[in-house]
């Protein structure tokens, strides 16, 4: 049995994770009671999300199937190092109840106040599995409230553990503020009341979220992954000119958010990814950024002075 299991998150494009994979290889080979498992970050974008992997190689520790170390970087020695300390030790440390039922609550603490409406559900909004969640979802989105959820079945430790923190034994539930409002049946009365519209926040209209988020910063980019992992080529290629520019920029994930990934096509005429914005103002994707790079108008531009 093995109990310590080592996970790479790599990326084919990086050449720092192919010497991390040789590294590992012969980690393997001087402790074989140890799994070392190679997964490819963007190609399992919910567990890089899960584990917040933001740059490649990262490298997770877990024992007996709960996470117990991590390592950002190319970093030989001190995974060599982690390794040892972690596969020399012949069990997993014991934790007392107390203080793992701390580490839960603060964990359910963190996901109850994630949003300003969280919706703890059976499912997703988009595929609810049970009928409850259903009508839940319905409700909201018949409301135009703004809310994010949580798919409890996605983490039995929290589904078993929220009904307790809560003192709220079924699902779905819904917090505001980082308040238990109840289930189904508290938010039917609710509505029958007329009280739900002022009980929960409103979703922002679409076009005013996308001004907002296109004025976030003096340059924002759209693409696909973030700075630190880009996850597809053309958006490799636009953040590595504008690194090469020193100008400051922020970005903005589209494939997290499929609102404003194709919201942003129609509010901009502008139908791919990536797209760069300068003060609010669309500049355009990978070829114009290029076209300006090749005529020295790129600077400028970033600069506001064009």
């Amino acid at each position: 049995d093995r109990s310590l299991v080592v996970v790479h998150f790599w990326a084919s494009w990086a050449p720092q994770c192919a010497q991390m994979n040789e590294v590992m290889a012969a980690l393997a080979k001087e402790h074989m009671q140890v799994a070392f498992v190679k997964l490819e970050a963007e190609a399992v974008p919910e567990v890089s999300e899960k584990y917040g992997i933001s740059s490649v190689p990262t490298f997770l520790f877990f024992k007996n199937s709960q996470k117990v170390d991590r390592l950002d970087g190319a970093h030989a020695p001190e995974l060599t190092k982690k390794v040892q300390r972690h596969a020399s030790s012949s069990s997993v440390s014991v934790v007392s109840n107390d203080s793992a039922k701390e580490d839960l609550n603060a964990h359910l603490k963190k996901l109850i106040n994630a949003a300003p409406c969280m919706l703890f559900m059976k499912g997703s909004p988009k595929e609810p599995r049970c009928g409850f969640s259903k009508q839940m979802v319905e409700i909201l989105n018949n409301h135009g409230i703004s809310f994010s959820s949580f798919d409890i079945f996605s983490d039995e430790e929290v589904r078993q553990g929220l009904k307790t923190y809560s003192n709220w034994p079924t699902y779905p539930q819904l917090y505001v503020a980082g308040e238990l409002i109840g289930g189904l049946d508290i938010v039917k009365e609710l509505e029958a009341s007329g009280e739900l519209d002022t009980v929960c926040p409103k979703a922002q209209k679409l076009e005013d979220r996308l001004k907002i988020l296109i004025n976030k910063a003096p340059v924002m980019l759209f693409m696909k992954g973030s700075k630190q992992m880009a996850k597809c080529g053309f958006s490799k290629q636009i953040i590595e000119i504008l690194n090469n520019t020193g100008v400051d920029y922020e970005t903005f994930d589209i494939l997290e958010d499929e609102e404003v990934r194709q919201g942003l096509k129609t509010f901009s005429n502008w139908p791919t990814y990536p797209q760069l914005y300068v003060k609010g103002e669309l500049v355009g994707g990978l070829d114009i950024i290029k076209e300006l790079k090749e005529s020295g108008e790129l600077l400028p531009i970033l600069k506001g002075e064009n």
